[in-house]
């Protein structure tokens, strides 16, 4: 019996060595999920709080690089980041205008066609009807034109443009203090910790190049629609030109978002043969431009698959609200550069996510 003891011991050793550690790295993966998991829960809870946070973070990324060659010129460093923050300010400005001047266009412009919305819904109506459809789906439909409808929407931005100028506030004050810390972190280990400066160089200047060439085709776009609508006489072009622009930053879905309301209301003032003609024009400025031609400069600047782009859109409005819907790419970079950057063995996960560093 004392002899047969350790031979039982041996043969356990020997059957499952690798029984521990398949465990170990099991049981690390179910915690990072559910750990995961805890964390996106915690931040839809106090998405009121993190957006605005989300939002200043990422102009004052863009706007950081004003500093450094102020720092060079021998200005000090208190009037440098000043300088950072004049900026951002700027830059907040500029968006804040254009949402003000689009959402008052559109509100003030529904009472003017509140007939002609009202006979365009009955007659969509009376179409899908004849074509079949039940009364509930028609009237489902129809009622995206109705007129109470659209001035209950109208209400709703009217709320949400009042949200934001309250919020707009805490992002100012999250502004000033981000800037002047930024002015601290001359080094992107202070951040990523150690090797992270080559990490965190990517990811802000990634950040940064996105929003460029994401501006950039925006505004070309939106003067090209802007330009068109006018032509067609599309009731205040401005403002679809700005949803346009604001669009843009949604990444594949934003086109298709720019293009309904000025569709429908081409609908309501020339009939089908307009809002047709509405539709094929975006289409082909937005295809040749978002489509084919920005998506190569925005896989240079960021390196994420369209899967992982089009999944960020859908995931992080749900979490943190509309804004994710603009703020996608900087976040889940941000969630790579964390979490997955600093790993050597998560160049498998990085190369699915399209990070051309992990080939």
């Amino acid at each position: 019996m004392t002899e047969e003891s350790p031979r039982a011991v041996d043969v356990t050793r020997t059957a499952d060595p690798a029984r521990p550690a398949g465990l170990a790295r099991g049981t690390r993966v179910l915690i990072t999920v559910a750990a995961a998991v805890v964390v996106f829960v915690g931040v839809w809870f106090a998405r009121d709080i993190l957006a605005p946070v989300a939002v200043a973070a990422v102009v004052v990324i863009i706007a950081h690089p004003v500093r450094r060659p102020l720092v060079r010129r021998g200005w000090p460093g208190w009037l440098a980041t000043t300088m950072v923050v004049a900026v951002a300010y700027a830059i907040l400005a500029v968006l804040g205008v254009l949402l003000v001047v689009a959402s008052a266009q559109f509100v003030g412009m529904l009472p003017d066609y509140a007939d002609e919305l009202q006979a365009t819904a009955a007659g969509l109506l009376a179409w899908l009807e004849s074509l079949g459809f039940s009364s509930d789906v028609a009237t489902s439909a129809a009622s995206a034109i109705d007129p109470e409808q659209l001035l209950s929407f109208a209400a709703g931005v009217a709320d949400a443009v009042l949200g934001a100028a309250a919020a707009f506030f805490f992002v100012l004050a999250y502004v000033i203090f981000m800037a002047a810390d930024a002015s601290r972190f001359s080094r992107g280990s202070t951040v990523f910790g150690t090797g992270g400066d080559a990490i965190g160089s990517r990811y802000f200047s990634g950040v940064r190049r996105y929003y460029v060439v994401s501006a950039s085709f925006g505004a070309i776009v939106a003067v090209l629609d802007g330009l068109l609508l006018w032509a067609l006489g599309i009731p205040v072009p401005v403002t679809w030109a700005i949803l346009a622009f604001v669009t843009n930053f949604i990444p594949n879905i934003g086109f298709v978002i720019g293009l309904i309301p000025p569709a429908l209301l081409a609908l309501v003032v020339g009939g089908w043969p307009l809002a047709l003609v509405v539709v094929l024009a975006y289409s082909l400025i937005n295809v040749v431009l978002q489509v084919l031609v920005q998506p190569k400069f925005v896989s240079v600047a960021v390196g994420l698959s369209l899967t992982l782009t089009f999944f960020s859109v859908v995931f992080w409005t749900l979490v943190i609200g509309p804004i994710g819907a603009i703020l996608c790419i900087p976040l889940t970079l941000l969630v790579r550069a964390l979490l997955l950057e600093p790993d050597e063995g998560a160049r498998v996960l990085r190369r699915l996510s399209g990070d051309p560093q992990a080939r």
